[in-house]
């Protein structure tokens, strides 16, 4: 299953049982964590999040309520015995911080951790399942989105194809690999003619915070889904210019842009107790959006 669950989907402070940004993005069976506010690992306990389970976590950036609560789940990882090695992404102080934060406490890990600078858009992971890029985003300080897009090489076998053509069962494995067969007649089949191309990957997006900003399109068109801050209700586009955020209806109309399937909103303002005025703003512009509320889980 590929999916994303929601820790946090506040701004600035924690407010009305809301917590700063953090997200689990899950790919058959494997977590990764994007970005790590106060009080993540709370929310991992509240929905059963395995942290066994993560061995990548990706900060977007500097603001504390994106990074404050991961100095923490680093020293709960080697509290309980962690042995699996810890990949951490994010700008490049990250790593000075970090490494300065378990000096002082004469911290000593029982696993390996990996700080890695972020410093421009790159690729991040790229293995058998999973391509994970990171990409620029318009705010106040160095901040980046991640992309996601799990990966299917193998195609489609159409057995009873395979077996008009008389193709042994063993070569199966490499017909969905995307190989021809040959006969022992010298014929030559065509793997199209007995597989058909694997659905396509599918693709999430995490835009961090950000101002709208159309250059971001590239990273995300197309995507499944995407979530997308919407700080502030669009009375208050002004201000969110202005504080380097976004408005709900500016969240909708660069999903629109980008041709993306689905939109999460989230990084709600303390300033509103409520939420659904968010979401029906936003769906003014772009039917398919929905709030990312804590504890839900949504399928790519």
């Amino acid at each position: 299953m590929f999916a994303v669950t929601i820790l946090g989907n506040n701004s600035a402070v924690p407010a009305f049982n809301r917590h700063p940004t953090s997200q689990v993005v899950t790919l058959d069976g494997s977590n990764y964590l994007v970005d790590c506010g106060e009080g993540t690992q709370i929310q991992m306990i509240n929905y059963k999040i395995r942290r066994s389970k993560i061995s990548h976590v990706f900060i977007s950036h500097l603001h504390g309520d994106h990074y404050f609560g991961l100095i923490g789940l680093i020293n709960s990882f080697s509290l309980v015995s962690h042995q699996p090695e810890l990949h951490v992404f994010g700008p490049a102080p990250l790593k000075e911080i970090i490494e300065l934060q378990l000096k002082v406490a004469d911290t000593k890990l029982c696993y390996p951790l990996h700080i890695h600078h972020i410093t421009e858009p790159a690729i991040l992971i790229d293995d058998e399942k999973l391509t994970v890029k990171c990409f620029r985003t318009n705010h106040r300080i160095e901040c980046y989105g991640f992309s996601f897009q799990e990966k299917k090489s193998l195609r489609k076998l159409l057995p009873e194809k395979a077996i008009a053509f008389e193709i042994p069962a063993v070569f199966y494995d490499r017909l969905k690999a995307g190989e021809d067969y040959t006969r022992k007649d010298g014929t030559l089949i065509k793997n199209d003619s007995v597989t058909v191309a694997a659905t396509p990957g599918k693709k999430y997006a995490f835009c961090a915070d950000t101002k709208y900003d159309e250059s971001i399109i590239p990273h995300i068109a197309g995507a499944d889904m995407i979530y997308h801050e919407t700080t502030y209700l669009d009375n208050l586009r002004e201000r969110a210019e202005s504080r380097f955020h976004s408005t709900s209806k500016q969240a909708a109309e660069l999903a629109k842009k980008a041709g993306v399937k689905k939109l999460l909103i989230g990084h709600f303002s303390s300033k509103y107790d409520t939420l659904e005025e968010f979401e029906l703003e936003a769906r003014e512009v772009f039917e398919n959006s929905e709030l990312a509320l804590e504890g839900v889980c949504y399928e790519v």
